[in-house]
């Protein structure tokens, strides 16, 4: 997948990593392009490691599932780590 395929694929799907996971976060749309593009990346990762496929086309549903499930994954992250430098 092109470069511009992870921007679009991680900005939709930052966004309804948003929408299953609301709440006040730091950042703006910058912010959840970049969460998307991490998740999707992490997504691919996790699981050409744990089940030995990774992220296909654009349009394949494999593809969008893991890269949900690792923007899932960095919001949680990212909440944890701004909520401590928050507190302090």
């Amino acid at each position: 997948m092109s470069i511009l395929g992870y921007i679009v694929l991680g900005l939709i799907i930052g966004a309804l990593a948003k929408l299953v996971m609301p709440g006040r976060d730091p950042g703006g749309i910058i912010v959840t392009m970049i969460i998307g593009i991490v998740g999707a990346i992490l997504g691919g990762l996790i699981g050409n490691l744990l089940f030995g496929i990774g992220l296909e086309g654009f349009f394949s549903l494999q593809t969008w599932l893991l890269a949900f499930v690792g923007s899932v994954v960095v919001l949680a992250v990212y909440r944890a780590l701004s909520g401590r430098g928050a507190l302090r």
